[in-house]
């Protein structure tokens, strides 16, 4: 589709959740913004994807290139106060696109990345709210120590991200899991981070059946082959991970305090996942191919 019909068709879909699920008029005192929530929730999802990580980007891309489509766009301050009040849309858009995606899938593929705030060695002179939230956490894959947040996210096999959570950096994986797998079951493939017993006897009275490589020095008792199969399929939410830091910028993320953060990264999210099943509608044989959407 072209970019004119990506904006279209985004906007008829949010605009179509909001009055099916009667959040088109949920404000109940003030005075009623100029752009309707539909309208700044496309923008941003439609601005995410195109690679415009804050708000301020959004508001001038928008300004500059499609003020015929949202005449009404206003001052960057309005807009960016907008987008983070629409943080519980954004929620509950997800939670409609997680349960989609959740529908006959017995398979779950579990990981977490950085978010990091500021270089390790200026953490001890910031003075933000975030700076006594967050923490200093480990990076293996960069093999180096950061100061911040830790995101933790659960996809399907496909691709499309059914739960996530942020917590501090120091927060183990192992200690998240139980919670954003709640009420799922099947099988849930992580890494060898995800070892331990009490873990595993916990997610199997959930209902999950965790699956993960062992590590050298432990005896492994499944088949070569459906263990290379289990850790081919879960280099999928490598992927997704790598589209959320390149493509969605969620390593990016600047903010003073833990709503907007929390606003910035579901805004992320949700733009991932609504891609993804618009994409798996445009392109069903390569749903996570997101360049795909615009010709």
């Amino acid at each position: 589709m072209t970019l004119q019909d990506f904006i279209i068709t985004t906007y008829c879909a949010i605009d179509n959740f909001l009055k099916e699920n009667k959040l088109n008029n949920i404000r109940k005192r003030g005075e009623k913004p100029a752009l309707s929530d539909a309208e700044v929730l496309t923008m941003e999802l439609i601005g995410e994807y195109l690679g415009h990580n804050s708000d301020k980007a959004i508001w001038f891309y928008f300004k500059t290139h499609w003020l015929h489509f949202f005449p009404k766009i206003g001052c960057r301050t309005s807009f960016s106060r907008q987008c983070a009040n629409t943080y519980a849309l954004k929620q509950a858009l997800q939670r409609d696109l997680s349960s989609r995606l959740s529908v006959g899938q017995a398979l779950y593929l579990v990981d977490g990345f950085p978010i990091p705030l500021c270089h390790i060695k200026r953490y001890k002179r910031s003075k933000t709210e975030l700076s006594s939230i967050g923490a200093v956490g480990y990076c293996a894959a960069k093999a180096a120590y950061y100061f911040g947040f830790k995101g933790h996210i659960l996809i399907t096999p496909q691709g499309g991200a059914v739960a996530y959570e942020i917590t501090a950096s120091n927060v183990h994986e192992r200690d998240v899991v139980p919670e954003i797998s709640a009420g799922l079951t099947g099988m849930l493939l992580a890494d060898k981070g995800l070892i331990r017993p009490e873990l595993n006897a916990l997610l199997t009275r959930q209902g999950l059946n965790l699956q993960t490589p062992l590590r050298v020095n432990m005896a492994d008792a499944r088949p070569k082959k459906m263990v290379a199969i289990m850790m081919t399929i879960r280099r999928k939410i490598e992927t997704v991970i790598g589209q959320l830091v390149e493509r969605f910028n969620i390593q990016s993320i600047r903010a003073k305090d833990l709503w907007h953060l929390k606003a910035k990264v579901a805004r992320k999210i949700v733009a991932h996942t609504f891609c993804f099943m618009l994409n798996k509608i445009e392109n069903h044989h390569k749903p996570l191919e997101l360049a795909l959407l615009i010709t």
